[in-house]
C-alpha cells in the first residue's frame, strides 16, 4: 500500500491519464442524475396510486431494480408504474451492468495496470552509477556475457525498447531498463559516460543507428559491436564503433584452425604477454594412447600441458593421464616452445580426404576459406541451391541423406564440420555422422551454450559455441590487463603472489592440487618466467599468471583472501 500514492502520482502525470479519469468521472456524475432523476419520478408515480414514500426509500427502490436485484417489496399496481419499471431496469442493465464496468476498466482499471507495470520497470540507473557494462540486445552473446558479469560482480544494464520484453526479462531477475535504442536521452539516463563498455548486437543497421546516438552523448566510452556484412565494417568504424568484431566468421576460422589436415599446428586460442596459450588435438599424433609421462612434451618440446579438453570436460592431468584420440591439450609456453611442438605435429597421420563441411552459410563458408587458406581441400554440403558457389566444391543436397553425404565424401574425410545455426540439426547430424564414421573428428557449431553437452554426448570432438566464443572476446576487451578468458569457463588470470606463500616454492605451494588452478608463468621485475620450475622460489612482489576454470579461480581468491582478480 505504501506504494499507492506514487502510482496514483505517475498515473496523473500523463496527459491520457487524465483525459480517462476526467470521462470515467462525467459517466459517474450521468448515472449519479439518472438514479436522482428515476427517484423523482418514482415519487410522482406513487402519488398518482396514492401511495407514499421517503426519499431514502426511492433511491433504494430505483437502485434495486437498475441492478436487477429487485426484491419485490415495493412494485407498481397502474400501467403507467410498471410501463416506468420497465425503463428504469433495462437502463440499468445498459448503464450499470454493461457500460459501467466497461468504462471503469477501459479508463482506469487498465490504465492503472499499465502504469505499475511501468514503474516495475526503470526507466533509468542511479545516479551514481559507474563502471557497468550496457547492452542492447537479449541475443545468446548478450545473455551468456550478463552472467559471466555477475559472475565477476561487474554491474549491467539491458536496455530494451517493449515493456513487456522488458517485465518478463526483469522477472527473470535482469537488471532491465526501458527506453528507445535511437533516443539519446535514454542513454543519457544509463550514465553512459561513465560505462565501462557498451555492448551493441542488434543487426548492422539498428547497430549504426544505436553507436551514433551514443557518440552524441560521449566520444570516450568503449563500444562493441557485431558485423553481420563485410560491407558494415567500415561503416560501424566510421559510425563510432571502438571494436568491430565478426563473430560468425570469427567462429568458421576457429572451426577450421582444430580440423586434421597438412599444415596442422597447435591452434593458438590466447596470449598474456609472452605467454602463449594453445589447444592441440590428439588424435592421429605419435603419443596417442600413451601417457602424458610417456609421451614426454615439456622435455621434448619445453611447453607445459596445463589441461585436457574431453568431450567438452576440463581436467588437470596427472603424469598417469592418458592420452586419447579425443582428447585435446591445453598447451603453455613461449613462441619458441610452441614452434617446437608444431614440428613435432608434423608426424601426425595424415588422410588424403577432404573435409567436410555440412551447411554453406556463413559459419560454413568462413570455415572453407580459412582451410583454403591452409591448402587443405574440403566440400560443402549444403540445401540450398541459392548458396552453391562452385560445383567442384559443393555438394546439392540434404546433409541427412546417406548418398549425398557419400558424394560428399563422408567415409574417406578426415574431419566433419556441423556448421548450422539450429543446434537441434547440429544434435541430429552429428549422431549420424558418428554412426556412420565412428573414426572421424567431429567439431560441431553451438549457438546456445546449454547444448555443448549434448553435442559431446551425440559424439563431437570438439564443440565451438558461437556464445561463448562472443562473450570470451567481450571480456578480453573489458579486461585486457587482468583475465584472458579462453573456452567455455577456462580463464587466465593474474594475481599476486598470496603472503602465506611467499618465500616457498611452486611446488611446495600445492595450488595445483588444492585449487584446481596451474601456474602458467611468474611475473617479477625481471620479466616473465614461462612454465616455471618447482623448485622456483615465489616472492612477495611476484605476480602470478594462472589457468583454471572460473570455479579454479574463485576457489583460488577464496583460499588465499586475495585482494584482487
Amino acid at each position: 500500500m505504501k506504494y499507492m500514492p506514487s502510482h496514483f502520482s505517475f498515473f496523473l502525470q500523463h496527459r491520457g491519464a487524465r483525459r480517462n479519469v476526467r470521462l470515467l468521472c462525467r459517466y459517474l456524475f450521468f448515472l449519479l442524475l439518472l438514479v436522482v432523476s428515476y427517484s423523482v419520478a418514482f415519487h410522482f408515480l406513487m402519488e398518482y396510486e396514492g401511495r407514499n414514500y421517503s426519499w431514502v426509500t426511492g433511491f433504494y427502490w430505483t437502485l434495486t431494480v437498475m441492478s436487477t436485484l429487485g426484491f419485490g417489496d415495493i412494485t407498481f399496481t397502474s400501467d403507467p408504474g410498471r410501463l416506468f419499471s420497465i425503463v428504469v431496469l433495462l437502463s440499468g442493465i445498459v448503464s450499470l451492468l454493461v457500460m459501467l464496468p466497461f468504462t471503469f476498466i477501459q479508463f482506469f482499471y487498465a490504465p492503472w495496470l499499465e502504469v505499475q507495470e511501468k514503474t516495475r520497470a526503470p526507466r533509468e540507473l542511479p545516479a551514481g552509477t559507474s563502471g557497468h557494462v550496457i547492452l542492447t540486445n537479449t541475443d545468446p552473446i548478450s545473455l551468456t556475457l550478463v552472467r559471466r558479469l555477475q559472475q565477476y560482480h561487474i554491474d549491467y544494464a539491458l536496455v530494451l525498447e517493449d515493456l513487456q520484453s522488458a517485465l518478463e526479462y526483469h522477472d527473470k531477475d535482469y537488471r532491465v531498463v526501458v527506453g528507445r535504442l535511437d533516443d539519446p536521452q535514454t542513454f543519457r539516463l544509463l550514465r553512459t559516460d561513465r560505462a565501462a563498455l557498451v555492448v551493441v548486437n542488434n543487426n548492422d543497421m539498428i547497430n549504426t543507428n544505436i553507436i551514433f546516438t551514443i557518440r552524441e552523448l560521449s566520444q570516450d566510452v568503449p563500444i562493441v559491436t557485431n558485423a553481420d556484412s563485410d560491407d558494415s565494417l567500415d561503416i560501424l568504424q566510421l559510425a563510432g564503433a571502438t571494436h568491430v568484431f565478426q563473430f560468425t566468421k570469427d567462429l568458421g576460422k576457429s572451426l577450421a584452425r582444430r580440423a586434421l589436415g597438412p599444415n596442422m599446428q597447435a591452434n593458438i586460442i590466447g596470449r598474456f604477454d609472452d605467454l602463449f596459450i594453445a589447444e592441440a588435438p590428439v588424435m592421429r599424433m605419435p603419443f596417442e594412447g600413451k601417457t602424458l609421462r610417456e609421451s614426454n612434451l615439456r622435455g621434448v618440446t619445453g611447453v607445459t600441458v596445463v589441461g585436457i579438453w574431453e568431450r567438452g570436460r576440463f581436467a588437470i592431468p596427472d603424469p598417469d593421464t592418458v592420452l586419447t584420440g579425443t582428447s585435446v591439450l591445453v598447451l603453455a609456453g613461449s613462441e619458441k616452445q610452441l614452434q617446437s611442438y608444431a614440428a613435432m605435429e608434423g608426424d601426425r597421420s595424415e588422410t588424403s580426404g577432404r573435409v567436410l563441411i555440412l551447411g554453406g552459410g556463413r559459419v560454413g563458408r568462413a570455415a572453407a576459406d580459412a582451410l583454403e587458406e591452409r591448402g587443405i581441400a574440403y566440400c560443402i554440403v549444403e540445401t540450398n541451391r541459392e548458396l552453391v558457389e562452385d560445383e567442384t566444391r559443393y555438394v546439392h543436397g540434404s546433409a541427412a541423406d546417406i548418398n549425398t553425404l557419400i558424394r560428399a565424401g563422408i567415409y574417406e574425410a578426415p574431419t566433419v564440420f556441423v556448421t548450422t545455426h539450429d543446434d537441434d540439426i547440429n544434435i541430429y547430424l552429428t549422431i549420424y555422422c558418428r554412426k556412420l564414421r565412428p573414426d572421424i573428428q567431429i567439431i560441431s557449431r553451438s549457438t546456445l551454450d546449454r547444448n555443448i553437452s549434448k553435442l559431446h554426448s551425440a559424439g563431437a570432438d570438439l564443440v565451438m559455441s558461437y556464445a561463448s566464443l562472443g562473450v570470451n572476446t567481450i571480456v578480453n576487451v573489458l579486461r585486457p590487463d587482468n583475465m584472458l578468458m579462453l573456452a567455455e569457463g577456462l580463464n587466465v588470470f593474474r594475481l599476486p603472489v598470496p603472503d602465506s606463500l611467499a618465500g616457498g616454492t611452486l611446488g611446495e605451494s600445492g595450488i595445483r592440487q588444492t585449487t584446481g588452478c596451474s601456474v602458467v608463468a611468474i611475473h617479477s621485475g625481471d620479466g616473465d618466467r614461462i612454465n616455471p620450475d618447482p623448485a622456483t622460489i615465489l616472492h612477495e612482489h611476484d605476480e602470478l599468471i594462472l589457468i583454471g576454470t572460473a570455479d579454479a579461480e574463485a576457489q583460488f581468491i577464496e583460499r588465499y583472501s586475495s585482494p584482487s582478480s
